[in-house]
């Protein structure tokens, strides 16, 4: 909306020209997010707390969490909100990308909120049937990847890109349709399984929001990915502004979210922010590098696969409870510790996932 502004007057204000840039843009993005968020955090939080949509604990979870009981959830809807204005605000809105990453983050977001709907407000602790879940994830998942699919066809969109070997580009054909779908649907219920502590979703998300933020600007600047030896896709630079806000409006969310939480993002928030990791990944062809990037998902995933596998055949448990966070709480390591190892670990693959761009 401003870049259409500053088009529209630039020829009598040429400091206009300023909101052209996309670094520039993504930048106020994320600090327009991060401020909305602390501005609005207090009285959303407030108005969870009138509403009494607080947080249901389950009797066989780790007895520290018997505290939390109550605590206001549903905070994800902000988040949302949030990026939502961030980016409609700061973004080219005759990018398609934009446009498609929105209505993925909204799509996803509304069947975390059904889910939380049911589970809170209608109290019915099964929340919104798993078939029903999938399906409507499925729906939203596999429109935006055929939309690709259908848009990019024969160009970058089908290409399989593998880090490290720069001259490697394997056209899939119809199987970018699949591995779009797995990838979008996967880090959506990835993130979901992460969120079980304060702020150990939130800030591993932030890390790698930001990270594909920076491939989604360079794999759109001609130069830049011509240089770095990654494809170039035209318009996909623009993400980096949606993926700014996500970085933002994570961070405003942090401040409240934090050990000890005075609220949680819930499915709303999970759902929507794992397929938007996962919609930018795609997009720009960075789906192995995302897989390094978000290990924490990916480790907190693969502990309840092994843990349910191991269960159903030999009847014996690996972890002592899954996901793997909860393993590490019931071995004795406080909460805040577990978090920041966490968040230590997220750090650490980000970076690796960064230094990709030149190891090509």
């Amino acid at each position: 909306m401003i870049l259409w502004l500053a088009e529209l007057l630039e020829g009598q204000f040429s400091w206009l020209n300023l909101f052209g840039y996309q670094t520039f843009r993504a930048i106020m993005a994320a600090l327009t997010a991060l401020f909305l968020s602390l501005v609005l955090g207090p009285w959303f939080i407030r108005k969870l707390q009138i509403k009494q949509i607080g947080q249901q604990v389950r009797s066989f979870g780790p007895e520290s969490h018997l505290s939390k009981q109550g605590t206001p959830t549903m905070g994800g809807a902000m988040i949302l909100a949030v990026i939502i204005m961030a980016t409609l605000l700061w973004s080219d809105l005759d990018n398609h990308y934009v446009w498609l990453c929105l209505y993925v983050l909204f799509g996803f977001g509304l069947v975390g909120w059904i889910d939380d709907y049911r589970k809170l407000i209608l109290k019915d602790s099964a929340g919104l049937a798993g078939r029903w879940k999938y399906l409507l994830q499925s729906v939203f998942g596999l429109t935006a990847v055929l939309y690709l699919y259908y848009y990019g066809h024969d160009s970058i969109t089908t290409q399989l890109v593998l880090p490290v070997f720069s001259d490697f580009n394997w056209n899939l054909g119809w199987l970018a349709i699949p591995l779009g779908y797995f990838v979008i649907v996967g880090s959506s219920n990835a993130v979901n399984l992460t969120d079980g502590l304060d702020g150990l979703a939130i800030m591993p998300t932030v890390l790698v929001g930001s990270a594909l933020g920076i491939f989604a600007y360079v794999a759109g600047h001609a130069g830049f990915s011509d240089y770095l030896l990654i494809p170039f896709i035209p318009g996909a630079g623009e993400m980096a502004v949606f993926c700014a806000a996500m970085a933002g409006a994570g961070l405003g969310f942090l401040w409240f979210n934090t050990y000890p939480a005075q609220v949680f993002m819930g499915d709303v928030g999970a759902l929507a922010l794992g397929a938007a990791l996962g919609l930018v990944a795609f997009i720009t062809r960075q789906e192995f590098i995302f897989f390094i990037m978000g290990g924490v998902f990916v480790m907190e995933t693969v502990s309840v696969i092994l843990q349910v596998a191991s269960f159903k055949l030999t009847g014996k448990r690996i972890f002592r409870m899954a996901p793997i966070h909860h393993h590490f709480e019931l071995k004795g390591w406080a909460e805040p510790k577990v978090i920041v190892r966490f968040w230590i670990i997220s750090i650490i693959l980000v970076l690796i996932g960064l230094a990709s761009l030149k190891i090509r």
